[in-house]
């Protein structure tokens, strides 16, 4: 699998990346209290349980005390902005700063937000709705940077992006090849053994969305599959 490093491909609408670095800033803040403040307790009424958002259960909380009363369908949005571990955000997070921006330039700040919200809503949705009766929480940007990852490939299949093979071979690719490899991995485990505790059904959904509403929320005049762009890209 492949490492993104930058990709040349430069801004040609907006001035600079405000979303993206907001959310990549958001995401570490809150993993920085994760890791010094919040509890176990505090976390899980973050984090989708699909048992709990479809009521198929009623779940105590870590503490075995009942918890405080969360709208569950509000953890549709919360849950991205929380994370496992430091790898798992620094790997979201390193393919939202390669990526992000160009979606972003290609929708505007505002519907970028949205976009990359609805994405993270639609990965949410599509994992608990495979898995009803879970019980595990599932914390994460996955889905919603996979909804980025989908809309950049609907943009700009055609720009090159330097990119980590095997964590070490430094290599210049089209993304067409770096992402579409990256969205075949994630198709082919949804049929595999399930071994880990990576939700896959949650990229899906967030690579649904984002191929579907990048067409309807990108600006005027801005076109698909880079058409258009010169033979030197």
């Amino acid at each position: 699998m492949f490492v993104p490093l930058h990709d040349e491909n430069t801004l040609k609408s907006i001035r600079f990346q405000f979303v993206t670095l907001a959310i990549i800033v958001i995401n570490i803040v809150i993993y920085l209290l994760e890791a010094t403040r919040l509890e176990d307790v505090a976390i899980a009424s973050f984090a989708i349980i699909p048992s709990e958002l479809f009521d198929t259960s009623l779940l105590p909380f870590p503490t075995g005390q009942p918890g405080p009363a969360f709208n569950e369908r509000l953890t549709l949005l919360t849950y991205m902005f929380f994370h496992g571990d430091v790898l798992h955000l620094a790997g979201n997070m390193l393919f939202l700063w390669v990526f992000g921006d160009n979606v972003e330039d290609a929708m505007g700040h505002v519907k970028f937000l949205i976009f990359y919200l609805a994405c993270g809503v639609a990965g949410g949705l599509l994992h608990a709705w495979i898995e009803p009766t879970s019980e595990v929480p599932l914390i994460g940007a996955s889905g919603a940077v996979a909804g980025v990852i989908a809309a950049y490939l609907m943009l700009h299949p055609r720009v090159r992006v330097w990119v980590l093979a095997l964590k070490a071979i430094p290599l210049r690719i089209s993304a067409a090849f770096a992402l579409g490899i990256w969205i075949a991995i994630q198709v082919v485990m949804v049929f595999l053994p399930q071994v880990g505790p990576t939700a896959w059904w949650a990229h899906i959904g967030g690579l649904l969305a984002g191929a579907f509403l990048v067409v309807f929320l990108r600006r005027p005049g801005v076109r698909l599959f880079d058409r258009g762009l010169g033979a030197g890209a």
